[in-house]
């Protein structure tokens, strides 16, 4: 196609929103990218810019003045720096901080998504990777959410990253995690297995309420049950069979408990003392305050003994450990990793 093109509004089209118009009459467009070429002024109408909202009368001539589609996304390199935790010449184990995206999403822009991810992390410290996941996830053989912490492993070539994802299909991977949740589970070891699709409401979320699942296997183990000034949490062990979006988020929000930090799937963002733990630790705090240090200003008073709120800015959720068989050498390889300082701090104050 050959730009400019001019586009006619017919008259039964008064009334329409123009962003709306222009959807319909170009062919396999998003109405996100129809307003991403108005508000560059790559869309005009009659030779002057116009905001998506703009509720054409007909008659008018739309002109486009550059491609309407976008050129393939490509993962950028970038200067981040990495925690290595195994490399060889075929694959690298990577222990990713929370708050990173492995790789930016497909309706992402240079300008906006497509900035500090894994991948390009990956692309600068190592240039070449694999090229079976396309351009945009060069090297990635399965992926752990934004805001979960903890090791990924990276193919370096396609020959490496096929015979992993085999390992992965055959589910002969093994990965554990660690989970905080809400509340105390009713046995120490469990295995949800429902099925897990995508919320039709809200389109971030998946379910276990959907007809039409995806198969996901979930199993826990309860390491510690704490009893704290918040409330109950039980600190777990977990291990997937499958590898479905936010398995292990939706699956124990499912049986009625949340991971700390998840906001999305029912976690409240912040964590408040219970009302008896507080009139206690209040009476307890005024006396100690009272005998030792008369003159403690109430700001110092607050500090004494448990904070009103806790709240953590993540998922309490962390990939400790994987196990796998190096493709090319067929040795087994098993790695793991502790929790990071801000949840093994949050911990701490848990259990305080």
């Amino acid at each position: 196609m050959i730009f400019p093109v001019t586009i006619s509004v017919p008259a039964e089209a008064a009334g329409q929103r123009l962003d709306q118009f222009l959807t319909a009459q170009i062919a396999d467009i998003s109405r996100a990218r129809v307003q991403q070429l108005l508000q560059a002024e790559k869309a005009l109408v009659n030779g002057v810019a116009a905001k998506p909202s703009l509720k054409l009368r007909g008659g008018e001539q739309i002109t486009i003045l550059g491609d309407p589609q976008p050129p393939p996304l490509r993962a950028i390199a970038e200067d981040i720096p990495l925690d290595i935790v195994y490399e060889d010449a075929d694959l690298a184990v990577v222990n990713k901080p929370a708050g990173m995206m492995v790789h930016a999403g497909a309706g992402a822009t240079e300008d906006e998504r497509n900035r500090g991810t894994l991948v390009n992390a990956l692309l600068h410290r190592f240039a070449k990777l694999s090229d079976v996941g396309g351009e945009l996830r060069p090297g990635i053989v399965h992926r752990l959410d934004k805001e979960t912490s903890g090791l990924i492993l990276v193919a370096k070539n396609d020959v490496a990253h096929r015979k992993l994802g085999e390992q992965f299909s055959k589910r002969e991977i093994k990965k554990r995690y660690v989970a905080l949740v809400h509340g105390w589970p009713a046995k120490d070891r469990g295995t949800i297995n429902s099925a897990i699709s995508r919320d039709s409401i809200r389109r971030i979320r998946m379910t276990t309420r959907g007809s039409a699942g995806r198969t996901a296997v979930t199993h826990y183990d309860v390491r510690e049950r704490i009893a704290s000034a918040y409330g109950k949490f039980a600190l777990l062990d977990v291990r997937i069979e499958t590898g479905r979006t936010h398995q292990i988020r939706v699956h124990l929000s499912s049986i009625g408990h949340p991971v700390v930090g998840d906001a999305l799937y029912g976690a409240p963002k912040e964590l408040k003392r219970t009302t008896a733990t507080a009139r206690r630790q209040s009476r307890q705090e005024k006396m100690e305050v009272s005998s030792s240090s008369p003159s403690l200003s109430p700001k110092q008073d607050e500090r004494v003994g448990h904070a009103a709120v806790l709240s953590l800015d993540r998922n309490f959720l962390h990939a400790a450990a994987i196990e796998f068989i190096q493709p090319r050498t067929a040795k087994g390889l098993a790695f793991e990793t502790p929790l990071p300082p801000e949840l093994s701090h949050f911990l701490e104050q848990l259990r305080d």
